[in-house]
């Protein structure tokens, strides 16, 4: 067994620049198997199992698996992103965003999954939210509200990542709009004078 020097491997985004192609099955399918599998028991667990604690248990774990998994595994594998929260010696906390200098190293497939994966799942839980609230079954509403935290965490930090951490994502979300209302207004009905020649 030989550990590698950490001199000789490169930090996070300075790879080289004579990268290949790479593919992470095991990454893809962690991405989705602990999501899926809390959405599932979540889902699932009052018909087979009438013991709410096990099935409560259960599900903080799987989701407590699943965001390990997302932020420190398949984020910096299958898109180049990472991100984490750092205590000052101050003890200001401060939000790193990190993405990778080169973002086509894996295929676009398992980004595709990535995105997809980390998007949907987030409004399976906002479902679950409003359903507990509205059926009244509150001893749910917190293994709901943990989903819902963990998994918008996640995708916050990702999107986040990939906009870039120092621009905030409301000016950007402006900066859009207000461009595709000046496309809109100005794109074909901008009609310049025309200039007669004698």
């Amino acid at each position: 067994l030989r550990f590698q020097d950490s001199q000789d491997s490169p930090l996070f985004g300075e790879e080289d620049d004579n990268f290949q192609l790479k593919r992470y099955p095991m990454a893809s399918f962690f991405h989705l198997f602990f999501r899926t599998c809390a959405i599932v028991v979540y889902l699932l667990c009052e018909t087979f199992s009438g013991r709410f604690i096990a099935s409560m248990v259960s599900i903080i774990l799987l989701l407590s698996c699943d965001f390990w998994t997302v932020k420190n595994v398949s984020g910096r594998l299958l898109v180049g992103l990472r991100w984490w929260n750092q205590v000052d010696e101050d003890g200001r906390s401060r939000w790193m965003f990190e993405s990778r200098k080169s973002n086509n190293t894996t295929p676009s497939a398992e980004s595709r999954l990535f995105w997809l994966g980390l998007i949907i799942c987030p409004i399976f839980w906002v479902i679950f939210v409003f359903s507990a609230l509205f059926s009244l079954n509150i001893k749910w509403l917190p293994v709901v509200i943990m989903g819902l935290v963990l998994q918008w965490a996640n995708l916050y930090g990702y999107v986040r990542c990939k906009v870039g951490g120092k621009s905030n994502l409301r000016n950007m979300a402006k900066s859009y709009l207000s461009g595709q209302i000046f496309k809109k207004h100005s794109g074909n009905n901008l009609q310049l004078p025309e200039f007669g020649t004698r």
